[in-house]
């Protein structure tokens, strides 16, 4: 296992684990509460160079048909890429921020080097990933984050989307709807119900709140794409900001992905802000 990183100003502390470039702890200091559900493998991890999964694990691209690599750990997808299952180095370390860098390469066209910065700013955690594609061929990239919100019975949610994917078979999304139900629109402040969501948000705003009893935690990132995971009996509730949709590469124009040339960059940031409740 390496070295876990510590991290911390006068509001909040983290660890960083550069085995899978994720946190393990984000911890409000301010409140003696932490902000991240810290009990899984990890509590937020980078998803490069893809997000979620790809339905048949491949897809056609530039008249190339692309067939993804397998995942150690989903026997189907190339589940969230690759980069929350790889070591990634450390190139610069902070009393408040780390730098990791990760370089790999796939016979089915990914080659990228990716730069994972997170910094602590007061009382915001900003995380920004950037990936350059370093391959001979154009290539078609999607990038995000996966954090794990600690969500009890006192717990609710705010955010606004303007349409969904409900979930199906193999946990791939159905066709979109613009009309959201009840049990899934957080438009207003609201616990939802116990059980199990995969549900991913399009037209959404950018802003997402968890209301807890000492103080809120707000999700900001320029995307109208969000996930959002949770299930029953479980004190966690995930809301993954991603710069496509899931299956994207399978969609009309294949939205939000981003099509590289050797050379050429994209960028992806998300910030989570903990402030007193009112």
């Amino acid at each position: 296992m390496m070295d876990l990183l510590l991290i911390e100003n006068t509001h909040l502390r983290m660890r960083v684990n550069p085995q899978g470039g994720g946190l393990q702890e984000l911890f409000s200091l301010t409140h003696g509460q932490p902000v991240l559900w810290d009990e899984g493998e990890s509590a937020l991890f980078p998803m490069v160079p893809l997000a979620n999964r790809v339905a048949g694990n491949r897809f056609a691209f530039q008249g190339r048909d692309i067939t993804l690599p397998q995942s150690p750990v989903d026997e189907r997808f190339f589940l969230h890429g690759d980069g929350w299952q790889s070591p990634w180095q450390v190139a610069s370390l902070t009393d408040t921020e780390c730098v990791l860098t990760l370089r790999r390469q796939h016979d089915c066209g990914f080659d990228y080097q990716a730069v994972l910065r997170y910094q602590l700013r007061e009382h915001v955690l900003r995380a920004e990933l950037m990936l350059t594609h370093l391959g001979p061929q154009p290539m078609l990239y999607g990038l995000g984050f996966h954090p794990w919100f600690y969500f009890d019975e006192r717990s609710r949610l705010q955010f606004s989307a303007s349409g969904y994917w409900s979930e199906g078979e193999h946990h791939l999304p159905l066709a979109w709807q613009g009309d959201i139900p009840p049990e899934i629109d957080f438009s207003t402040a609201r616990k939802g119900r116990d059980g199990w969501l995969n549900v991913g948000y399009s037209g959404w705003n950018g802003v997402a709140t968890i209301l807890r009893d000492v103080m809120n935690i707000t999700i900001t990132a320029q995307t109208p794409w969000l996930m959002l995971f949770r299930m029953s009996g479980k004190s966690f509730l995930c809301l993954e900001p991603q710069s496509h949709p899931v299956n994207a590469h399978h969609m009309a124009g294949q939205p939000g992905l981003v099509v590289l040339g050797p050379g050429d960059s994209t960028r992806f940031a998300m910030e989570i802000a903990v402030e007193s409740a009112a």
